[in-house]
């Protein structure tokens, strides 16, 4: 091929490339065809056509455009920068044909030649796209729920790791099942993954405030944590969505083991766990130890009691504090030293 060819073609493009910018796509197309009978060996002809043939919306001939174009830059050895745009304007045309795979694997293929910041938040944009149309895909509550159910049947037989199966299921069908996210803390509770069941309670909570349930379930995580202040915050926390009292046996037993378990009077240790667990069931059948433990008052001096045992002798000279004490003596909830 001349120089002379080479020279005219050069010429045509420089035309081609002054009507693109004035939106003059048919005349563009018109010099870059031309452009390409005089050289046909020069790939950016065919990506710039690719260009006018995107901006016409013509995704699947600006695709071949493309394709054709890389073919020839690989026998003329041309620039990989080159290359890596002819991918990234095939990945783009993908994208708009709303292939979203495709337009994936060109971008990833682009960033192989050249690695440019504008290809790399494409292929993020492409990825991030992807993953959202999947979960919408997957979005079926009705399936969520019956997968929830078989969860449960699971969590009755003790098959834990089961139902954590069957509860993230659910989830993923649906993600704002606050009762599966509740569920499976329960499970990763029993497998000791207090972490895992812990980001499960609150994601709950999180999505459901008023679910009591929700904070029973972080108020327990929080005990296996032997983090009791949390775990009596967390009761209160059940407390303020329970006007009823509905939970509230169940509240009152959760707040006698954190208060027992983080006094220093209390006859709870590890080798009386089982007659510990007795005393506290006998303790939450009697209304007068519900009423104290429920007091505001005595929660702040049992707390004001586990990190200041002196602190016990200055409130037995208050008689309604005292009485109050010697009941949870007597309950077996608490044993002075």
């Amino acid at each position: 091929m001349s120089d002379d060819h080479k020279q005219q073609a050069l010429a045509e493009k420089e035309l081609g490339n002054a009507a693109y910018k004035k939106r003059q796509f048919d005349e563009a197309l018109q010099h870059y065809d031309k452009a390409w009978e005089l050289d046909n060996t020069n790939m950016t002809l065919l990506t710039n056509k690719a260009a006018v043939l995107f901006e016409q919306e013509k995704f699947e001939e600006c695709i071949k455009t493309c394709e054709q174009a890389v073919d020839v830059g690989r026998d003329q050895r041309a620039d990989y920068k080159l290359i890596a745009r002819a991918y990234q304007r095939i990945g783009n045309s993908y994208f708009k044909l709303e292939q979203i795979d495709q337009a994936i694997r060109f971008y990833e293929k682009s960033l192989t030649e050249h690695r440019t910041p504008e290809t790399l938040t494409k292929l993020r944009e492409a990825e991030k796209l992807k993953k959202e149309l999947e979960k919408k895909a997957y979005f079926n509550p009705e399936i969520g729920e019956k997968a929830r159910e078989e969860g449960n049947a699971l969590f009755k037989k003790n098959d834990w790791p089961g139902a954590v199966v069957k509860y993230s299921e659910a989830i993923k069908r649906n993600e704002q099942d606050y009762k599966s996210y509740s569920n499976r803390a329960a499970c990763y509770l029993k497998l000791m993954a207090l972490h895992e069941a812990l980001k499960d309670a609150e994601k709950c909570i999180e999505i459901e405030p008023t679910f009591i349930r929700g904070h029973l379930r972080k108020a327990a995580i929080e005990f296996a944590r032997k983090e009791y202040e949390k775990c009596i915050e967390s009761c209160k926390e059940a407390q303020k969505y329970d006007p009823e009292g509905k939970s509230s046996r169940e509240i009152q037993q959760q707040l006698m083991k954190a208060y027992t378990a983080m006094n220093p009077y209390s006859g709870g240790n590890a080798n009386s766990e089982e007659s510990q667990e007795e005393v506290l069931a006998r303790a939450a059948q009697d209304p007068e130890v519900q009423r104290i433990l429920g007091d505001p008052a005595m929660q702040q001096i049992l707390q004001q009691m586990q990190q200041d045992p002196k602190a016990a002798q200055e409130h037995l000279k208050n008689p309604h504090v005292a009485a109050n004490i010697r009941k949870l003596m007597s309950a077996g909830i608490l044993k002075m030293a």
